[in-house]
């Protein structure tokens, strides 16, 4: 038993979403987005060292030295936590994410068909994209669920670190954690080529070479998931061609535009019961008219042919958040307020 697990029991952990523990203060629990006290006991120093010593004896040193460090904490039957240890002045500092073990259906997570109809796709490449705490991991960890319940397919999945645990079910999975079974998700990606994978989830598209190399698993036969951390597709999109040089971005568009299959973008809004979030979702679908728009980088039109697009299964953000707060699942206040901060007419 690790010695912070005392302070872990006495956490509604099936509410909570991510637990802050600071040298000098008392912990705090983020519930429904919101910041409360996990009780009234200030923690010490001492006990913050002896937490984090606790939790990984053989990477402390590392720690002290870099003053920040990632890794991973399992409570077998009740929940793994996705830790980030870190230095703040003269403090230490906890943040776990809180990874429920049991994956999530698809239908749990939204009404939207779209979702099931990307698991069923050969090839390509689909984006789950939204801020920190959006639920991209769920749903993208719902949708491998998805395929490994119904098709015999070999799934390689790149995180850093590995959250949820698929368990082989008519699938073949294997789950590599970024730093530890491979330098790096590009590394992981090169050798995931080589491994004879039907689909590869990639944890986050974060630099060029690992876009490109995304690309090429896609353009050689392989179905590809991975994140970014933006809202919208057409954002997602831009921000993908920009991230490469003037003189690469014609090509990459090129590229995009024949293998981009689908963009989900999603936001977590607080449930009208006052218990839980609900997803709200933009799907994007790649038609031959989106292709043709990413191909000519004519990125500010997307949103105008998903508005039209609700045939092929594409939806706004605004209309999603319509059918939450239609059906009673967000409160009208939630959706006014969010309408107004991100300008939606």
């Amino acid at each position: 038993m690790a010695k912070i697990d005392e302070l872990l029991d006495t956490i509604d952990i099936k509410r909570a979403s991510d637990i802050h523990i600071t040298s000098g203060l008392t912990p705090m629990v983020r519930i429904d987005g919101n910041l409360v006290r996990a009780n009234e006991e200030i923690i010490s120093h001492d006990v913050v060292g002896e937490y984090i010593e606790d939790l990984m004896p053989e990477k402390f040193e590392e720690f002290l030295e870099k003053g920040e460090i990632d890794f991973k904490y399992n409570r077998k039957g009740i929940c793994n936590f996705r830790v980030n240890a870190f230095k703040c002045r003269e403090s230490y500092a906890i943040c776990m994410r809180i990874i429920k073990e049991k994956i999530p259906k698809l239908s749990d997570i939204s009404t939207a068909e779209a979702l099931k109809e990307f698991t069923e796709l050969k090839d390509g490449l689909v984006l789950v994209t939204g801020p920190t705490g959006s639920g991209k991991s769920t749903t993208l960890a719902a949708m491998i669920n998805e395929i490994n319940k119904n098709k015999e397919k070999h799934i390689i999945t790149l995180e850093e670190p590995i959250e949820y645990i698929h368990e082989t079910n008519r699938s073949v999975i294997n789950q590599r954690d970024v730093g530890e079974d491979t330098k790096s998700y590009a590394a992981g990606l090169r050798a995931a080529l080589r491994q004879d994978p039907d689909v590869i989830l990639v944890g986050e598209m974060r630099d060029p070479e690992t876009i490109e190399i995304a690309l090429r698993a896609a353009q050689t036969g392989h179905l590809v998931f991975s994140t970014l951390h933006n809202m919208g597709a057409a954002n997602s999109i831009y921000r993908i061609i920009n991230s490469f040089e003037a003189g690469h971005q014609n090509e990459v568009k090129i590229q995009l535009s024949s293998l981009l299959r689908g963009v989900v973008s999603q936001v977590l809004l607080p449930n009208a019961s006052g218990i839980g979030r609900s997803a709200a979702m933009e799907i994007m679908v790649c038609t031959s008219s989106i292709k043709n728009l990413i191909r000519e980088g004519n990125f500010e039109q997307i949103n105008s042919f998903i508005q039209m697009g609700s045939k092929f299964g594409m939806q706004t953000m605004e209309m999603d958040l319509r059918r939450l707060v239609n059906n009673n699942i967000i409160s009208k206040e939630e959706y006014d307020t969010w309408i107004r901060n991100n300008k939606i007419n």
